[in-house]
């Protein structure tokens, strides 16, 4: 394990996106999206993810010169086809948009379909709350998770966001529609480690904290067993009724890799519009403090609200350095050096 400085490592990231023909803006902003996930500790969709975004970048499964373009507007409700561009930046661009209409209603709703991987989900319920704004997204995928009560893969993982903006620092739920991430359970496979709790089946449908047995099986088990399963479905569905865009079923039929032609949905609220700032700041803090009063159920164990273990992670690895693995490292150093 190597610590590299925030600028180093996306300095690098960066000259790997333009070798593999992003052009330099479009690659610094991708770039700093990828390390400022790794910075908060979140690798599986930061670094871990930049070989293949190249891959996809380089067989053409993501078009790195395409933008968002309006199919639809009704309002406070606006509807885009990513047409296949960078998914960080159709998500940059949708995520904003929500918040200029939000401005205007007092909330906005950006459908986005057509597009490709995001990348971290809490990216952009980050970038609504440190904006002043409620953000709520979510994105469909491909299929990668068995419905409740099936062996086979049958539906997405859907990742969900949700965001409430705050002077003393945003809170942020960021969550998959499993208990784990596969992102989660490769890496913790990787490390020779169990997760902490079972994350999945093994051959013999028994759950298992052994993440190199759920990596075989690809039976990843739904956050909140058939409440977690039925939560993606429903998912999947809005995002495909609200965007005119494909189901997972439809994403599989594609076969253009992981959310490669998936829905995304980005709603901003303008809190300020409904209420003062004496009352938001009294709901924030009335609600954390309750929260930071529970009594933790491990010795010296801490509670944390949604973000703040990000919050605390990031501002440790500006200061040491961000954490990378040193196969990783080399892979995106030879990605910057020497595609073509």
């Amino acid at each position: 394990m190597t610590r590299i400085s925030f600028d180093e490592m996306k300095a690098t990231i960066q000259k790997a996106f333009i070798r593999a023909g992003m052009p330099e803006d479009r690659a610094d902003i991708c770039a700093r999206i990828h390390t400022e996930s790794t910075a908060d500790g979140v690798n599986s969709h930061g670094v871990n993810r930049v070989e293949r975004f190249v891959e996809y970048l380089s067989n053409g499964w993501v078009d790195a010169q395409a933008s968002p373009t309006l199919v639809n507007n009704l309002g406070a409700l606006e509807i885009y086809n990513g047409n296949l561009g960078p998914g960080i930046l159709n998500a940059i661009f949708a995520m904003n948009r929500a918040i200029q209409l939000a401005d205007s209603n007092g909330v906005g709703w950006v459908s986005l379909q057509n597009t490709t991987h995001w990348m971290r989900g809490g990216t952009y319920g980050w970038l609504a709350a440190q904006k002043g704004y409620v953000g709520i997204c979510w994105t469909n995928t491909e299929r990668c998770m068995p419905p409740w009560g099936g062996k086979a893969e049958g539906i997405g993982n859907n990742p969900f966001v949700m965001a409430v903006p705050r002077k003393e620092g945003p809170l942020v739920l960021d969550m998959a529609m499993s208990q784990y991430s596969y992102g989660k359970v490769w890496g913790t496979r990787d490390k020779k480690q169990k997760l902490p709790y079972p994350g999945g089946f093994d051959h013999n449908g028994q759950l298992t904290d052994d993440p190199g047995i759920i990596s075989e099986t690809r039976r990843i088990l739904p956050m909140g067993m058939w409440k977690g399963s039925g939560f993606a479905i429903m998912l999947d569905l809005i995002s495909a009724l609200s965007s005119g865009g494909l189901t997972t079923a439809g994403i599989d039929k594609v076969g253009k890799g992981s959310g490669g032609g998936s829905n995304q949905i980005f709603i901003a609220v303008n809190a300020s519009k409904i209420n003062t700032q004496e009352f938001i700041d009294h709901a924030l803090n009335e609600t954390i403090s309750q929260i930071k009063s529970s009594e933790p159920a491990k010795e010296k164990g801490e509670i944390y609200f949604p973000g703040e273990q990000s919050m605390k992670t990031r501002k440790e690895n500006m200061e040491l350095g961000i954490p990378i693995d040193d196969g990783v490292w080399a892979k995106i150093k030879e990605l910057a050096n020497s595609v073509s």
